[in-house]
């Protein structure tokens, strides 16, 4: 490292210790943004390249997804992307394979890429009815009257 090297590290060191910051992590966001032509790809290109810290922005038109990579919070980003007027929401699809119920009526989209389902919650797999659990009790063994039904 070197004598140079060691005296950047401390003063690099010490000058976070007195400002008390943070460095943000570099992230990624992905936004789902309705865009119809290229001009709307280059306007919400250049208002996204305008936020503090973003390194790059890609936009696919086809899937309308808009790929944020930099030093940003996610929150600003969507922000920023609403200023332009288009309907925006963060990207809600995963790929398939991830999710334990892909086909559930929740997670199933047309509209999805492909091998993509939305990203939902575990708690919103199909549980028991009502109909289910009433035979489930009739037939259980803590019931006294189930071998009469038999």
């Amino acid at each position: 490292m070197g004598v140079a090297g060691t005296l950047e590290y401390f003063s690099d060191l010490l000058s976070n210790v007195k400002k008390g910051r943070k460095k943000k992590q570099m992230q990624t966001v992905a936004l789902k943004v309705r865009m119809d032509c290229e001009g709307c790809e280059r306007k919400v290109k250049g208002v996204l390249s305008g936020v503090r810290g973003v390194k790059s922005v890609d936009v696919d038109l086809k899937q309308q997804k808009v790929t944020v990579t930099g030093y940003v919070e996610p929150k600003k980003v969507l922000k920023a992307a609403q200023s332009t007027k288009k309907k925006v929401e963060m990207w809600p699809y995963v790929p398939y394979n991830l999710v334990a119920h892909p086909y559930v009526s929740q997670a199933y989209d047309k509209k999805a890429p492909a091998n993509h389902v939305r990203a939902v919650p575990v708690t919103a797999i199909i549980g028991e009815t009502t109909m289910d659990d009433s035979y489930t009790n009739m037939f259980s063994d803590e019931n006294p009257h189930a071998c009469s039904i038999m």
